[in-house]
């Protein structure tokens, strides 16, 4: 299983605001601490601030910041929300897929538990559990 770099870069940026609760930070700011493009993070943080992890301010004094309990969520469920969807074989979109054993395939059952294994096992942390040491973060 692999994420995708949309995902990643929306966890980094919740990790980065939650080290820094309640301060306003840029997009800029993120973008240069981890060296990831700016244009990408800003679709990124569109998204999360439509998905009310984080809350942006526009104007002198204005950025983003962390919004109030994010920093409480789960892991996994934050990975469900960024994430297009969590198939990681063909047959678990049955609108695309062409499996010809779909059927009688036992594997995809075992992929299904390690996906929801996968997820639960996030779940066990919180984004706050992320950034205990908040000297990476600058």
């Amino acid at each position: 299983m692999q994420l995708t770099v949309f995902t990643d870069y929306g966890l980094r940026t919740l990790m980065f605001l939650a080290a820094r609760t309640g301060e306003m930070c840029s997009v800029k700011d993120i973008a240069n601490h981890y060296g990831i493009s700016r244009n990408h993070l800003v679709k990124v943080v569109h998204h999360l601030s439509q998905a009310g992890y984080i809350v942006s301010a526009k104007g002198r004094g204005g950025g983003i910041r962390l919004a109030e309990g994010t920093a409480e969520l789960r892991l996994g469920d934050i990975v469900l929300a960024l994430e297009p969807n969590m198939n990681l074989v063909e047959c678990f979109d049955r609108k695309t897929n062409t499996c010809k054993i779909i059927g009688a395939c036992q594997l995809k059952h075992y992929l299904h538990d390690a996906n929801r294994a996968f997820v639960a096992a996030l779940n066990e942390h919180t984004l706050a559990d992320t950034v205990k040491n908040k000297a990476l973060f600058g």
